[in-house]
């Protein structure tokens, strides 16, 4: 009694290597066999359950919502997995733009994968309820992917600066093991900082209630059902947060920012809107994933603006997917010529034979 009085935040002071080997390794049994210890050590009232609200309880607007979200999870998975086929079947397209192109479209399969699924099954069914592990791993996941994504996002920039800037030096400094430990440190950072964020918060109890107003697991939702003082946890996420993503949110906008003044310089019409066409995809993405993404987390905490805070993280965690597919597709040419080539070679045509033209 006397150390659990001494040391009231255990979880965020230590952290058991087995803890995070287990969460690596997605073992929610684990995790829930971690929460009932913690809250009986604790004398708490365990909570097994959360319950996510959601949009709210009218049901003309879940009827609504089911048949569109179901639609984006079908565009976003269906157009992201044609970008990656495309990627690796088309020997024209394996240049470093489009290798983190498909590192970009294999993270959006796995970031609306660990959000609509479940949201969709909720509007589905009725059921609103998520276990307090397979909250932690959503959350843990989610922000993982979304930590990667910052990452990708810089270091495209940086690929779009290097071309633009200094086209001379381009192929000598953006080559193959630049561009392969670029996207190896991407993963790896987004995965190491999340991991070691959901170990503090799952050394946590969390007590009622146990509504989340939200369609997903976030931090700020979960961090308000925790039962002890959870200053010293917040203060490590904020300092990695601000180690591993403002970094990269800087060398965006750095990019840009020299990529525009270079475009402004180039006497011509013709070349100028060539230039500005080559990284005017990528910043439209980026424009969209880090507006609403800072609207999101720099509104204040606030009941009156909630429902204002969903409908902006549906822009960065459902709508951001889904469009980057769109804008690749439509507005690249090289995109769009290796997708012509593909349907050519797939679509039976009358004047061939029948054997050469029904494999595709």
């Amino acid at each position: 009694m006397e150390d659990r009085q001494q040391n009231p935040y255990p979880g965020v002071n230590t952290m058991s290597e087995e803890f995070t080997s287990e969460i690596l390794s997605g073992n929610t049994s684990f995790l829930k066999l971690h929460f009932q210890t913690h809250a009986e050590a604790g004398n708490q009232t365990p909570i097994i359950k959360f319950i996510l609200l959601g949009f709210g309880d009218l049901p003309e607007l879940q009827i609504l919502l089911f048949p569109l979200f179901l639609v984006i999870y079908f565009v976003t998975m269906s157009g992201n997995i044609l970008i990656v086929v495309l990627i690796v079947a088309n020997q024209h397209l394996h240049t470093p733009m489009y290798f983190f192109l498909g590192n970009l479209s294999c993270l959006e399969i796995g970031y609306t994968s660990t959000i609509l699924p479940r949201m969709l099954a909720s509007l589905l069914t009725g059921d609103r309820t998520i276990s307090v592990s397979g909250c932690i791993m959503q959350f843990n996941w989610f922000s993982s992917l979304v930590a990667v994504e910052c990452a990708l996002l810089a270091v495209m920039s940086y690929d779009r600066y290097l071309a633009i800037c200094k086209p001379l030096h381009y192929a000598m400094q953006m080559n193959v093991s630049l561009c392969l430990q670029m996207a190896s440190l991407s993963w790896i950072s987004g995965f190491l900082a999340s991991t070691v964020t959901t170990s503090l918060l799952a050394q946590f109890t969390f007590c009622g209630p146990n509504e989340i107003d939200h369609f997903f697991c976030d931090f700020t939702p979960l961090i308000k059902l925790c039962c002890s003082d959870t200053s010293q946890m917040e203060l490590v996420t904020f300092i990695l947060s601000s180690i591993f993503t403002l970094p990269t949110f800087l060398l965006t906008v750095t990019s840009y920012i020299s990529i525009i003044a270079s475009i402004l310089r180039i006497p011509s019409t013709t070349k100028r809107q060539k230039a500005f066409s080559t990284c005017s995809s990528h910043l439209i993405l980026v424009t969209i994933f880090y507006g609403t993404l800072m609207i999101v987390y720099m509104l204040p905490d606030r009941a009156t603006v909630g429902n204002l805070n969903k409908v902006f993280s549906v822009f960065y965690t459902v709508l951001t997917p889904m469009v980057n597919p769109l804008i690749y597709s439509l507005r690249n040419k090289e995109v769009k010529r290796a997708l012509r080539k593909a349907l050519v070679k797939c679509v039976p045509f009358p004047q061939k034979s029948v054997k050469a033209n029904s494999i595709c």
